[in-house]
Order: structure tokens, then sequence, then C-alpha cells
């Protein structure tokens, strides 16, 4: 058989592929939800090549109802996953070590969603209603803030009815509570869309009642840190994930078309990824990557503060650091 110089260039460049590809160092990724914008800025490193000019080959897990990222890491599936700071912390208090090496979003986008036509106006008026609070480690930041109003969350004329609210509007649209918990990049819109105007809604978002706490930070086992060979990886995976969102920042549309494209569900829609990516990029700006100390510190006393039951019950020790961003911002 005749071996042609063509031939033998095309063998090597495949053999090249295939040695590249395995030298590439492996991160996983798990992300909190399902494949959305929420997570545009880890889609967009990947698809824009940011991880592979790192020397990674990144595989990103989408989330779901019946998926703890804290339960994922702990269990080995992941090396670094995306979780909310209480969520985060009130898991390394129970002994999970979870550490936070960066923190994207640099804004709160919680908040309650209410029917203006049930009388609720101001947090005064919560009292003896029902609202919908998300469970499997989002209902923190709620109790939180509750526990900071002194209005107790078993029912009653003198507090308000918990309902264990699924991952969707139903409650509110179904009139089976006064509020709901809704983000602002997503449930929200949601509501708009069954056909309730904002002139129908109140909203309270929890920046603006001073409790708001960090989300979508990116966390891995303390213990890892102790592996060089780890942080050099998280060191890249952190470097290319910021760049990843600021160009989602500066090009939101491209950036939902491709998070539609990692959509294996086809549930998500053009529009309301657009829209979302749109409200994610508001959340995201002025954040360079590095946890800020002064955020850090308002959202545990926010956790430590505001009644006998607090999310967590003492100041958490080691629950950050700067090593991974300090490199990676060089």
């Amino acid at each position: 058989m005749k071996t042609t110089i063509a031939s033998v260039l095309l063998a090597g460049t495949f053999s090249l592929a295939a040695f590249q590809a395995e030298a590439a160092d492996k991160v996983t990724l798990q992300l909190k939800w399902v494949t959305q914008a929420q997570f545009g800025g880890y889609y967009v490193a990947k698809d824009k090549g940011f991880y592979e000019e790192e020397g990674l080959d990144v595989e990103i897990k989408p989330g779901g109802p019946d998926i703890a990222p804290a339960q994922v890491i702990a269990g080995g599936g992941a090396d670094v996953i995306v979780d909310w700071m209480p969520s985060a912390l009130a898991t390394r208090e129970k002994g999970v070590p979870l550490v936070n090496i960066a923190q994207p979003f640099k804004s709160s986008g919680m908040m309650l969603t209410c029917l203006k036509e049930t009388g609720v106006t101001s947090p005064d008026d919560f009292k003896g209603k029902t609202l919908g609070v998300w469970f499997f480690g989002n209902e923190y930041p709620f109790l939180s803030w509750m526990n900071h109003l002194g209005i107790k969350t078993d029912g009653g004329a003198d507090g308000v009815t918990v309902l264990k609210q699924g991952f969707n509007v139903d409650p509110l649209i179904q009139k089976q509570a006064a509020c709901i918990s809704t983000m602002t990049y997503n449930e929200y819109w949601q509501v708009i869309d069954a056909g309730i105007t904002p002139e129908d809604l109140v909203t309270f978002k929890y920046e603006d009642q001073g409790v708001a706490t960090l989300e979508d930070g990116l966390y891995v086992l303390e213990d890892k840190l102790a592996d060089p060979a780890f942080k050099e990886r998280m060191v890249k995976f952190v470097r290319a994930s910021m760049k990843g969102w600021k160009y989602a920042e500066e090009n939101p549309d491209e950036a939902a078309e491709i998070v539609l494209e990692n959509d294996s569900t086809g549930a998500q829609t053009e529009k309301h990824q657009k829209r979302m990516m749109g409200e994610v990029a508001k959340l995201t700006a002025g954040s360079n990557g590095a946890l800020d100390e002064a955020d850090y510190k308002r959202t545990v006393a926010t956790l430590l503060g505001g009644g006998s039951d607090p999310v967590i019950s003492k100041e958490p020790e080691g629950a950050w650091t700067h090593a991974i961003t300090d490199e990676a911002l060089k």
C-alpha cells in the first residue's frame, strides 16, 4: 500500500490531537441547577476554547431538583461546584468542608414576588400569609430574613405559613400563596409570561431589604487545596471561567445562544435565555472573580443574626480563600 506524505502528516495530526486531549487536565464542574444562562460564563468558556487554552478538559454537569451539589462533591462526583453561600456555610458547619475559591456573582438576584391583591405592600404584611419557599438549601436566605423580621415560620396570625415551593411559579398563578420565591433572571419572568402584569405584583429584593447573601460562588473541598496540582488546575479553571463570564456580560445574546446549544433537553427558549442572560450580567458585573471580604462578612452576619434559630451557629473559619484568585488574576 502506497503511503503519501499527506497521509503521514494527517496521521501525525490525529496523533497530536489525541495526545493533547489525553494530556489535558480534567475538571468536573457541578452546576446548582439545569443548563441555563445562570451559568452562561462556564458554557462560554468551554465553547470559546478558554478552558482548552489553559490545558483543561472541563465537563459541565447540569443540576436539577434532585441534585445537591454539596453531596455530589462530597461523594467524589465533582472537583468544583456552584453553590449559594448560605447553603455552603450551613453544609460546612455540618461537616462537609466546602471552601469558596471564587465569587463570579457580585449581587443577589433573589426576591419574593407577591400578588398585589393579597394586600402585601411591605414586609409588615407578611404575617398571616402563605409564602412559597424553595428548599434543598435554598431556604436559608428566607429563614434568615424572617428571623431578622422577628416573624415565625410555623403559621398563625403573627407568623407566616411556609409553602414548600417547587421550582415553578404555580403557587402564585393558582393563588395558593400570597408570595413566592423568584429570581430576577428567571421565575419573575415566568410569572409575567403567565399573563400577570408587573402592575399586579409587588416585589421584595433581598438586596433592597439588607439581607442579601452571596449566590453562585465556586466551592471545592478544603483538603483538595493541599494538593499543588489541584490548586494549579483551579487557578486555570477560575481564570478561564472569569474570561467566559466577562465575555458573556459583553455579549449576552451570543452567550444565551451558546447556552441553548448545550441544553440537551430542549426545554429552554431563546427569548427566555436571552432575557435571563441580560439579567444575570447585572449580577456578575463588578466582580473579577475574587471574593469581596465585605460581602462575605455581610453574608455571615445575616446568617448568624436575627433570632433564636440562625442558619449557622458560629463564625466560620477557613470557609474561603484568595489563594486561587490571587494567582488567576495576575
